[in-house]
């Protein structure tokens, strides 16, 4: 989010009172008073930034992952419980961890940043992962905030060896007669030989159980989850997938991205890397992932190119603006922000837009460029691997709004980008976060800012 301390504990208290807006404990709260100043709560200085926040819909209590700390709130912003995650011993170069196998590397005191936050509503508990010992988790009791369990002895239980709080989503699958699967999505650091970049793992009920974390399906050849080639940092050394969102929807579960690329600009014998911004698809049920699809995303108004994607947000589209949009109500609309551009990614410009996408449009292109596929026609067109332009397969079968692919033409990709439909635009203070919800029939959009100021 590129922020200062001092926006982040505004962005965490925007979230919570927006997200307050959409929880039934809360919803018949009325607005405060526009004197009436802002409940706060400042954490401890000397840990550095929040990270994370999720509220618990049923209750309105807040979870708030830190640096080195997990915080369960009231909601007034009172604190009911702390949770100390860190510093510890550790080196990030120590794989496995030093808590499994001693570590030739230096060992210093490590904080420990929290990557990702996540509420299993079935299990009552909270999973928190960090950035010590190349990502592990904890399973917490939503109550009290009590170790459930960590799993760490096996290499499937180091999600992530990235640092940045940026780097990693989760999105849970939820059953009602057996367990429950995490979709994980992650930058991988230049280490695609310890992590891959996308996977599907056992979210067990018993959270000591041996099982946790384990991939929903694991074979010699086979597994769920994709890993980035290793002859593609040979091209793009810095080559990394960014996870900016992630949700599921129907049969399918969704993670929106940001990626390198090599492109030849117009008139130019030579290539340059840009940023794409990327839409990915994978079939809850597809266990050997043969599903993945990804699809370039966008926006442009008056002759700007926003290519850059900065947050998203999934919402209904409401009886009003579905009118308008020749879609129904209920249908899913990704409100996303995007910032001007391609090519800075660390420094993005101060020019963004919002732009809405109807979800079933893009599915309807996958559609498309999967029945193209399937006949033959193009390559499987990855940037990823490029090193290898597979040619489509020939297959004679039907392809379904649900088909969840088969052993061949897979991973697959969109040459062709799916733009979305700018609604505002803002040139002096980028749009860093977006959360929307439907209103009395009407859509409502809320966006935060880069210098910490909130758009309704």
């Amino acid at each position: 989010l590129n922020m200062s301390p001092a926006m982040w504990k505004w962005t965490c208290l925007v979230s919570h009172l927006l997200l307050s807006a959409t929880v039934s404990p809360l919803g018949r709260q009325q607005p405060p008073h526009p004197k009436r100043p802002f409940i706060t709560f400042t954490g401890d200085q000397a840990e550095g930034n929040f990270n994370h926040l999720v509220v618990d819909e049923r209750t309105g209590h807040i979870y708030l992952g830190a640096v080195n700390r997990i915080y369960k709130l009231s909601s007034d912003l009172k604190v009911l419980v702390t949770h100390q995650t860190g510093p510890d011993e550790d080196n990030p170069k120590c794989y496995p961890p030093r808590i499994v196998q001693t570590c030739n590397e230096p060992l210093t005191p490590t904080n420990n940043i929290n990557k990702m936050l996540l509420i299993d509503y079935k299990e009552n508990r909270l999973i928190a992962c960090g950035s010590l010992y190349q990502g592990i988790c904890k399973l917490l009791r939503l109550d009290d905030l009590f170790k459930l369990g960590e799993p760490f002895h096996k290499k499937e239980h180091y999600l992530s060896g990235v640092n940045e709080s940026g780097s990693v989503f989760g999105v849970i699958v939820s059953y009602s007669n057996m367990d429950d699967k995490l979709f994980i999505a992650t930058a991988v650091d230049g280490k695609p030989e310890y992590f891959p970049t996308i996977s599907s793992r056992k979210l067990t009920k018993n959270s000591e159980a041996d099982g946790m974390f384990a991939y929903v399906f694991h074979d010699e050849f086979v597994a769920s989850m994709i890993k980035i080639p290793s002859d593609t940092f040979t091209i793009i050394p810095d080559f990394d997938i960014y996870y900016i969102y992630g949700f599921s929807s129907g049969n399918f579960v969704y993670f929106l991205t940001l990626q390198p690329e090599m492109i030849s600009p117009p008139g130019s014998t030579t290539k340059e890397q840009v940023y794409t911004s990327k839409l990915v698809r994978l079939c809850k049920e597809d266990t050997a992932f043969n599903s993945y699809v990804e699809v370039p995303i966008g926006c442009e108004k008056n002759g700007v190119e926003y290519r850059l994607l900065q947050a998203a947000y999934l919402s209904k589209a409401g009886a009003i603006l579905a009118r308008s949009l020749g879609v129904g109500p209920e249908d899913d609309i990704l409100f996303t922000v995007f910032s001007k551009g391609q090519k800075r990614k660390m420094k993005s410009l101060d020019e963004s837009a919002l732009c809405i996408f109807v979800l079933k449009k893009i599915n309807d292109r996958i559609k498309d460029r999967l029945q193209s596929c399937y006949r033959g026609e193009g390559t499987l067109d990855l940037a990823w691997l490029k090193v290898k332009d597979i040619p489509c397969s020939s297959a004679l079968l039907t392809i379904d709004d649900n088909f969840c692919g088969l052993d061949m033409n897979a991973p697959l990709g969109v040459s062709s980008m799916v733009r979305g439909l700018p609604i505002f635009t803002e040139d002096g203070d980028r749009m860093t976060s977006v959360i929307a919800y439907v209103y009395k029939n009407h859509s409502l959009a809320f966006v935060g800012t880069k210098s910490g100021k909130l758009k309704k």
